[in-house]
């Protein structure tokens, strides 16, 4: 695998150099300070890659260019963001960068009730507790249709759980949840949020899938002349939140927009934390019979409250928690040796470490939630043990 890490430019209180001297080979990052719907420049393209070359490594992966909820809904400028969109894929091209990640989740991106969960060593995760987010959802949102969306016994318990809530703790869940993209300063108010939702109001699962596939049509053409991949990432938490559609949260979903769109530039962006919190997504089956498409795959682990769908998660350690990571690696491992086989230029594939605990001098340096030094370092190293052992042993993958 190509070992890259996550880097949200100069802001990124974890720096380019922390990253090599984690042993990341390149870096994976986008230009947040653009508007969403707006095509980057290959001034800023330059730019940015000039401000990794800085630290030692290179920008070879895209993560994301965000898709605007114009493109999602279909309305409005959408058609002008499309074209925006591709204009930004021929500027990478240029640059000589030619992997785009993006997600197709509407109005929230990754979903977490509280960023910095105590866990019991001391070490901080982000969490995901079902409890509080239906807290949220009904007595603080005030979404009209909520009540309709959980059993009577999760209700009762948020309704409790709410009573108890002091203003901070109110507040804070807001936030958390209203968060926008990772590394940027986009979020949602209450009011602002309660907009946002009005816009999905007839939009359905089938028609969020229609419109993806739409895009697809507009863009993947695009790519393959540039000879790119697009890796679309999966819902996280992969279920309908705030009675929004998700569209890319089990193996059936991604099979059928990759069918829909069947180019080897339409392709997967696997990650084991968003997939993984659902118990009855087999990720090591999964990572074979969509591999021939994975081009990205982000590898962390979330520990699941039960087995539920919904449910409440924390993101574990990289080799703890529910997933089988050295199945997952297995499977990746040897996907790439028959892409060598078959003489593929695309055989090594893009993993980062996922997120990752806040340990020692991770909790005062104040990064990005989710995005610590030593935690992601940790990971990367462990990671890295079960591939090279992978790679030389007997497994029959070599």
């Amino acid at each position: 695998m190509r070992h890259t890490w996550r880097w949200f430019g100069p802001i990124d209180k974890v720096s380019v150099r922390d990253a090599a001297q984690a042993g990341a080979q390149a870096i994976v990052s986008a230009l947040h300070h653009v508007p969403t719907g707006t095509a980057w420049t290959t001034e800023d393209v330059a730019k940015r890659q000039s401000e990794v070359r800085a630290g030692g490594l290179e920008w070879e992966l895209v993560e994301s260019i965000p898709i605007s909820e114009s493109i999602k809904t279909m309305s409005g400028d959408w058609e002008a963001h499309v074209e925006a969109w591709k204009e930004s894929l021929r500027v990478l091209a240029g640059a000589g960068i030619f992997t785009v990640c993006y997600n197709f989740m509407p109005v929230l991106d990754w979903t977490r009730t509280d960023l910095r969960w105590e866990t019991p060593s001391g070490a901080r995760a982000m969490r995901f507790d079902l409890i509080d987010f239906v807290a949220f959802d009904i007595h603080v949102l005030q979404r009209p249709a909520a009540n309709a969306d959980y059993p009577p016994n999760v209700i009762a318990q948020a309704e409790e759980r709410y009573r108890a809530m002091s203003d901070e703790k109110k507040d804070a869940l807001s936030r958390n949840i209203g968060a926008g993209l990772p590394g940027s300063s986009d979020g949602y108010s209450i009011g602002e949020l309660r907009e946002a939702l009005a816009r999905y109001a007839s939009i359905d699962a089938k028609t969020l899938r229609a419109n993806l596939i739409t895009f697809l049509s507009e863009v993947v053409p695009v790519a393959e002349e540039l000879g790119m991949r697009l890796c679309a990432h999966g819902d996280d938490p992969p279920w309908p939140l705030l009675g929004l559609p998700r569209i890319l949260s089990t193996e059936a979903d991604y099979v059928e927009v990759l069918g829909a769109v069947d180019s080897p530039a339409n392709g997967v962006t696997f990650c084991t934390g968003s997939l993984g919190v659902r118990a009855d997504n087999d990720l090591p089956g999964m990572v074979r019979r969509l591999a021939p498409r994975i081009h990205f795959v982000h590898l962390r682990n979330v520990r699941r409250e039960d087995e539920t769908t919904p449910c409440s998660f924390f993101e574990d350690e990289h080799l703890e928690g529910n997933t089988d990571m050295v199945a997952v690696i297995a499977a990746i491992v040897a996907e790439e040796n028959r892409r060598r086989t078959e003489g593929r230029a695309d055989h090594q594939i893009f993993m980062r470490p996922d997120h990752g605990q806040e340990i020692l001098n991770d909790l005062t340096r104040g990064a990005q939630p989710g995005y610590p030094a030593i935690g992601r370092l940790k990971g990367l190293a462990e990671l890295r043990g079960i591939e090279r052992t992978l790679s030389h042993a007997t497994y029959g993958l070599a």
